[in-house]
């Protein structure tokens, strides 16, 4: 195993005797611009408490495994590469940091979009044409069919400022999993200010927990093409007025029927909008995803829970969705219903709801008044992070 150790100001020279990373020694790049970039073949690890630069694109290939330990921090250059870092399939990732000694991925310049984040690609399923896709930026292959595939941890991680956009069709999320599998452990993660995407999942297995994303100016969770993992005690808090929905849920949206269709299992969460009139929905279900929703806070956007296209809808009329003890301030609507949702509340032909169900599957709260600090506080057992046992203490940014 190699292993690095730079210092905040600068990088040891040895780095670019490593063949498995290219520095460009020799090259007309100031030593100020030379940083971690180039493709990883062998294990490499970053040690606890030092300060990284990235100049480029870091691409782990198989076996390899990148180890980040606890305290690191890893700088993106502002030298106009396209940074980020991608884990392809058979690689891994091992960045395990701890409350008081978070890992941090950021940028030299702070600002929405400033650098490309984390990807990952795994073997697990996707439910895109051939069952094989192709990450947005990277160009790696992901796809399978090794639902419980490992591809490593995530533990305590902060990625700041991501979303560098390649074009309108090729952006950077703050953290991008394709067909991750379950075999990973992904928990306390946090992406904070980025401009595009915080957390999405293009196909795959894998679960997540405690995870936070705050201000990302597209959508703070994002699926697709098949995910059909848990995420349990997640947030997304939303500052700027260019924040999209809180949660965009799909399931192939060239295909609504492709198989295996998403259905993920989310449990006590809190999400919290911008109070946009421009953008104005929470959670939107459409292009045939399915959900299983509980315990959940929605509040700050004019439409909390929207259900769009037939077959999302549809789904929970015949029980393959549901949302349960789930409480919004707003309105739930669903454009496609015209009987009776048994699932959700009633729906009926005038489409919007301002009415609920007495058994308390969808409640309407002021929820203004229960969540405090951003969005710490729970309401009749729903929400994240309770104000007696608040795990994004330490290591969370929130505004």
């Amino acid at each position: 195993m190699k292993k690095f150790n730079f210092f905040a100001a600068a990088l040891m020279a040895s780095c670019c005797t490593f063949t498995f990373v290219s520095c460009d020694k020799g090259n007309d790049t100031p030593e100020e611009e030379e940083g971690l970039h180039g493709y990883v073949t062998e294990d490499l690890t970053l040690e606890a408490g030092q300060t990284y630069y990235l100049s480029g694109s870091l691409q782990v290939q198989a076996p390899a495994t990148l180890t980040i330990e606890p305290g690191v921090t890893v700088i993106a250059r502002n030298n106009g590469q396209i940074n980020y870092i991608l884990i392809e399939q058979g690689a891994k990732i091992n960045a395990v940091g701890t409350a008081d000694r978070p890992i941090v991925l950021t940028a030299e310049k702070q600002s929405h979009g400033a650098w490309g984040g984390l990807h990952i690609c795994g073997k697990s399923h996707t439910n895109v044409d051939g069952g094989r896709g192709t990450s947005e930026i990277g160009n790696a292959v992901y796809g399978g069919s090794e639902e419980n595939d490992n591809s490593g941890e995530l533990k305590y991680v902060r990625l700041e400022y991501t979303g560098y956009s390649l074009d309108e069709e090729h952006e950077a999320n703050g953290l991008s999993l394709y067909g991750v599998g379950k075999g990973t452990r992904i928990s306390y993660v946090q992406a904070y200010k980025g401009s595009d995407d915080g957390i999405e999942f293009f196909g795959g297995s894998v679960d997540i927990d405690h995870c936070v994303v705050v201000d990302c100016t597209d959508d703070s969770f994002d699926w697709t093409e098949g995910w059909n993992g848990n995420a349990t005690n997640i947030v997304a808090y939303q500052i700027s007025s260019e924040c999209d929905c809180l949660m965009e849920c799909d399931n192939n949206g060239s295909d609504f029927s492709a198989t295996p269709v998403s259905r993920p299992t989310i449990t006590n969460a809190t999400f919290v909008g911008n109070n946009s009139t421009e953008n104005t929905r929470g959670l939107r279900f459409r292009a045939g995803t399915q959900v299983i929703l509980s315990n959940a806070l929605v509040t700050g956007k004019p439409k909390a829970i929207t259900l769009e296209t037939s077959e999302t809808d549809g789904s929970f009329a015949n029980d393959n969705s549901t949302i349960r003890n789930t409480c919004i301030s707003t309105v739930f609507e669903s454009k496609w219903t015209t009987g009776e949702g048994s699932n959700v509340t009633d729906v009926t032909g005038s489409y919007t709801q301002t009415s609920f169900t007495e058994d308390g599957n969808v409640i309407k709260a002021d929820l203004a008044s229960v969540l405090s600090d951003n969005f710490i506080g729970t309401y009749e057992n729903a929400g994240a992070v309770s104000a007696n046992d608040d795990w994004t203490a330490g290591w969370v940014r929130a505004n």
